[in-house]
């Protein structure tokens, strides 16, 4: 929704679900909203990245439908609210593979582009006038079941459980992305989810170690320039500061990376576990600090701000 900055009121309003299949009707939750900043661009348009409808494995097969505007970019005019185009990465999702990044606006060559992504675990990269794909690259592990939810849609997918999905529920690129010097850089998470009956939604059960990566692609290709394993999950997103780029691992360590390279050059242990991104200004690096894992174990450290100080 658009709303006076001034007095509050409602300008607008968008329904980002035009097309809720029977699968989701089944369950009688639903989803596909927004849930990251969306981008106001200098054409008078606004886009946002769309989250996934949540339906089972079986409403996906049995009820196939594409579920407009679920795991999309959606391109509006700000003034008044009117579609001017969309992107569906996925339909007939049953994976929660949200195109949830907030959009990213960049210039190659005098095109103008929005770089799009999220938990299916690929970067997209747009046309801004029109929403045309220039390039799609996979980002972080997959198991080969990127297609499913297209087979399903035209009734061509058979399931064998148990099934694993790689991205899973979590992603792929759960955080956000950055952009910078002709390069977009991304965190994005290897946790695979595994479903043991066709009617769960995001599967029922763990599917092994939790580890992440760090990656560079080319912003005018697609092409992935470098990639740094991480040991656990990167849900600090990607900010970019000078020659460095940051961000945090859910078992609480700040890392910065050579921009250039993808080195690890500076490491700092949090005083707890941390799942949020971070801000830089200058040498100075705030993080903050105290995700659920502090509250499960009943210690670890209490929720806080820290301020650090890079060399």
């Amino acid at each position: 929704m658009a709303l006076s900055a001034a007095t509050g009121r409602l300008l607008w309003d968008f329904n980002t679900v035009i097309e809720q299949g029977k699968g989701v009707q089944a369950l009688g939750v639903g989803a596909g909203g927004a849930w990251e900043p969306p981008l106001v661009g200098s054409d008078g348009s606004v886009t946002f990245g769309i989250g996934n409808p949540y339906q089972s494995i079986a409403g996906a097969i049995d009820y196939p439908s594409r579920q407009l505007y679920t795991d999309s970019a959606v391109n509006l005019d700000a003034a008044t609210g009117k579609l001017r185009w969309y992107y569906q990465a996925v339909p007939d999702d049953f994976e929660d593979h949200d195109l949830q990044a907030a959009p990213i606006a960049a210039d190659v060559a005098g095109v103008p582009l929005i770089i799009t992504g999220g938990k299916v675990g690929y970067v997209d990269t747009l046309n801004a006038r029109t929403g045309a794909l220039l390039w799609k690259t996979p980002v972080g592990e997959h198991n080969g079941h990127d297609d499913d939810s297209v087979l399903a849609l035209s009734h061509r997918l058979t399931i064998k459980l148990p099934y694993t999905m790689l991205p899973g529920s979590l992603g792929g690129i759960l955080s956000n992305t950055a952009v910078a010097d002709g390069r977009v850089y991304v965190a994005t998470l290897d946790v695979p989810i595994i479903a043991t009956n066709l009617n769960t939604v995001d599967g029922n059960k763990g599917g092994g170690q939790e580890a992440g990566e760090v990656e560079a692609l080319s912003l005018a290709t697609g092409k992935v320039e470098w990639d740094t394993k991480v040991p656990s999950l990167p849900l600090g997103a990607a900010t970019v500061s000078q020659d460095l780029l940051f961000t945090t691992l859910y078992t609480g360590e700040l890392l910065a990376l050579n921009r250039n390279t993808g080195a690890i050059v500076y490491r700092q242990q949090l005083p707890t576990s941390t799942n949020a991104p971070i801000s830089v200004f200058g040498n100075t690096v705030l993080v903050p600090a105290g995700g659920p894992k502090t509250s499960s174990s009943g210690g670890g450290g209490s929720p806080q701000l820290v301020a650090y100080t890079v060399p």
